[in-house]
C-alpha cells in the first residue's frame, strides 16, 4: 500500500479524457493489478463453486458415497476461505486505488492552480473548480475501484463458458453469444447517458459558481437590496440543474433496470434449458444444480460489467473537465532565452505610466481613475493578462522587462497583495508562513492584537475556509501579515487597510515604513493615514503620473490630486 497524498503526481496527459484515464492507470498499475489479480481469484472462486457442489450431489449424495462427500464438503469450505481471504484483499486495493486516484487529482489540479496564479480565475470559474473537488474526483476514483471487479466478472465469465462448453456444447455457446448481445443491448444508452451527465456537470459548475459569488458578496447585496434578484436567479439555475439531473435519472433509472431484466432473463433462459436437458437424461441431477448456480452467478459478472460501463461514462465526463483546467496556461510563460535577474536593489519602472519606484522606500501611487492604479499594480508583478497576445515590456527591474525573467524569479523578488487575496484553511500561523519563520513583526505591524485577543488558541488556531470566521477587517490585516512575513525585495500592497477603521489604519501607517526599511514597497491607496506616512507618492492623471512629492508637497501645488484625496476622504466621513 502506498503512502498517499503522493510525494509527486507526476506529469499528466491530458489530449483528451481517455489519454487521461489511462495516464492515471499507468500511474497506480501496481495496486490495479493487485487489485484485479485479487479480483479474478475472488470471483473465480464463485464461478466454481457450482461445479463443486453439482460434484458433490453426483459423487457423494446420488452415489451415496460418504468419503467423496466429505471430500467435496472440505473442498468448499476451503474454497470459501479462499474467496473470503480475496475479497478482503480485493476490498483494500480497491479502496486504495480509489484514493490514490483521488489524491492524485487533488494534487494535480492544485499544482496546477498555483502554476496558473491568478490566471485560474479569469479563465475558469470558481464553480468548476470547486465541482472537480467535490464530485469529479469521486468519479474517478470508482473507475479505478471497479476494474478489479471488472478483471474478475470476465475471466469469471470466460471460465464458466468454459465449465459449461465442456458439460453442454449448446448452453456453453448460449452464455459466450449471449453475454456480449446482453451488452450490445444496453450499449445504445451509454452515449445518451455520456451526453446527459456531461451538460448535467456543466450546469453543476455554474450553480456553484453562482453560489460562490453569492456568498462572496452577501453584505454587498444587502447593503444594496439585492438579496431578491440573486436569490431569484439562484432558484433558476437551480431549477434548470434539478431538471438536467432528472434527465440524467431517468436514463439512468432505464439502464438500472435493464441491468436487472436482461441477466435475470438470461438466467431463466439458462436454467429452462438445463433442465430440459435434464428431463432427457442428457445431464445428471447434480450438473441440472450446478447449472442452476451458474445461471445465478452470472448475474454478478453482468452487473459488474454494466456497472463499469456506466461508471466509465461519469469518469470520462469528470476527466475532460479535468482536462481542461490541465490545458490552462499562465498568460506569461518563460521566455525562450531567459535573461538574469538584475542585482538586488534594482529600480522598478513603469514606462507606459512614466512611474519610477525608488529602491528602499516606501512609495505609494494615487490615481483619478482608480481601476488604473490596481491594473498598475497588477502589471507591475507580472500578473496582469497580455493584451491581444503581446507581451508587456514596459515594466521593469533595474532595466530588464519582467518578462524576459523566469517567472519564479520575477514571483520571487515582487510579490503583489491585492483586494482579491484570501486566507486558506488551516493552522493560522501555518497559513500566515507555511516556512514556519516568526511572525510576530509582521503581526504587530498589521496591528493584530485584538483579534489574536479573541481566538481561543492564538496562532494555533485553525482558520476555516476563505477565513469566514473573522470579519471583513481582520481578514485584510490577517492578508497583510502574510505578505509582510514573505519578505519580499519589493512588496506592491493594493488598499491593504480600505476595510479597517481610523484608528487600526493609522497604526499601521505608521509601522509599515519601519517595518520594510531598506526593502522597495508599493502602496496603492487614496487614504490620507496612509498617503502622510509614505516616503513618495506618484499621482497617476489620465494613465500618466503627472507629479510626484511627499503628500503635503501634492495637496499643497496639485489641485487635481488635493480633489482625488478629499473625495475618497467624504464618504468616510459621512459615515462616521
Amino acid at each position: 500500500m502506498r503512502r498517499l497524498p503522493l510525494d509527486h503526481p507526476g506529469t499528466a496527459v491530458h489530449s483528451s479524457p481517455g489519454a487521461f484515464l489511462w495516464w492515471m492507470a499507468r500511474g497506480q498499475w501496481h495496486t490495479l493489478l493487485g487489485g484485479m489479480a485479487f479480483g479474478i481469484v475472488w470471483m473465480s472462486s464463485q464461478a466454481v463453486m457450482p461445479a463443486v457442489i453439482g460434484r458433490a450431489i453426483d459423487r457423494g449424495v446420488a452415489d451415496k458415497d460418504g468419503s467423496a462427500l466429505l471430500t467435496y464438503a472440505g473442498l468448499m469450505l476451503a474454497i470459501g476461505l479462499v474467496q473470503a481471504v480475496t475479497g478482503i484483499m480485493r476490498h483494500r486495493f480497491a479502496v486504495t486505488n480509489w484514493l490514490t486516484a483521488a489524491y492524485r487529482t487533488v494534487q494535480l489540479v492544485g499544482r496546477q492552480a498555483v502554476h496558473l496564479g491568478g490566471t485560474l480565475p479569469r479563465k475558469v470559474s470558481t464553480g468548476e473548480v470547486v465541482a472537480i473537488g467535490t464530485s469529479d474526483l469521486s468519479h474517478l476514483g470508482q473507475v479505478m475501484d471497479v476494474s478489479a471487479r471488472f478483471a474478475g466478472a470476465i475471466v469469471s465469465f470466460l471460465l464458466v463458458a468454459a465449465i459449461l462448453l465442456n458439460t453442454s456444447v449448446s448452453l456453453g455457446l448460449l452464455v459466450l453469444i449471449g453475454v456480449p448481445a446482453l451488452m450490445l443491448l444496453i450499449g445504445p444508452l451509454l452515449r445518451p447517458l455520456d451526453r446527459r451527465s456531461a451538460h448535467q456537470r456543466h450546469l453543476t459548475g455554474e450553480l456553484s459558481n453562482t453560489a460562490s459569488d453569492i456568498v462572496g458578496g452577501l453584505r454587498v447585496l444587502r447593503g444594496i437590496g439585492g438579496e431578491a434578484l440573486f436569490h431569484e436567479r439562484y432558484r433558476r439555475e437551480s431549477q434548470d440543474t434539478r431538471q438536467a439531473g432528472v434527465q440524467v435519472a431517468r436514463l439512468q433509472s432505464v439502464l438500472d433496470a435493464l441491468q436487472v431484466f436482461l441477466p435475470g432473463t438470461f438466467v431463466v433462459l439458462v436454467v429452462w434449458l438445463g433442465a430440459r436437458s435434464a428431463a432427457r437424461g442428457e445431464i445428471s441431477p447434480g450438473e441440472l444444480v450446478a447449472f442452476y448456480g451458474y445461471s445465478a452467478f452470472l448475474m454478478i459478472p453482468l452487473r459488474t460489467a454494466t456497472e463499469y460501463a456506466n461508471k466509465l461514462i461519469r469518469a470520462r465526463v469528470a476527466a475532460r473537465r479535468v482536462c481542461r483546467v490541465l490545458a490552462l496556461t499562465p498568460d506569461h510563460q518563460d521566455p525562450v532565452d531567459p535573461v538574469a535577474p538584475p542585482h538586488p536593489g534594482a529600480e522598478l519602472a513603469d514606462a507606459r505610466t512614466g512611474l519610477r519606484v525608488r529602491p528602499g522606500l516606501v512609495t505609494a501611487i494615487v490615481s483619478d481613475e482608480p481601476e488604473a492604479a490596481a491594473a498598475l499594480a497588477d502589471r507591475l508583478g507580472l500578473c496582469a493578462p497580455e493584451v491581444a497576445g503581446q507581451p508587456d515590456d514596459d515594466v521593469t527591474l533595474g532595466g530588464v522587462p519582467l518578462t524576459r525573467m523566469r517567472r519564479d524569479d520575477v514571483r520571487r523578488r515582487i510579490v503583489v497583495s491585492d483586494t482579491g487575496a484570501t486566507l486558506f484553511s488551516g493552522r493560522l500561523a501555518t497559513v500566515l508562513d507555511p516556512t514556519g519563520r516568526d511572525v510576530s513583526q509582521a503581526l504587530e505591524t498589521a496591528s493584530t492584537d485584538d483579534i489574536l485577543e479573541a481566538l481561543p488558541d492564538g496562532l494555533d488556531t485553525v482558520v476555516a475556509e476563505r477565513g469566514r470566521t473573522f470579519s471583513g477587517g481582520q481578514r485584510q490585516r490577517l492578508v497583510l501579515v502574510r505578505a509582510l512575513a514573505a519578505d519580499p525585495e519589493i512588496l506592491v500592497l493594493v488598499e491593504p487597510t480600505s476595510a479597517v477603521d481610523a484608528h487600526t489604519e493609522a497604526r499601521i501607517a505608521a509601522r509599515l515604513r519601519g517595518h520594510r526599511a531598506g526593502r522597495t514597497t508599493v502602496v496603492v491607496s487614496s487614504s490620507p493615514l496612509v498617503l502622510d506616512a509614505v516616503d513618495e507618492v506618484a499621482f497617476l492623471r489620465e494613465g500618466r503620473v503627472a507629479a510626484t512629492g511627499t503628500h503635503a508637497e501634492l495637496l499643497e501645488t496639485d489641485a487635481d490630486y488635493r480633489a482625488v484625496v478629499i473625495r475618497d476622504v467624504e464618504p468616510a466621513e459621512a459615515l462616521s
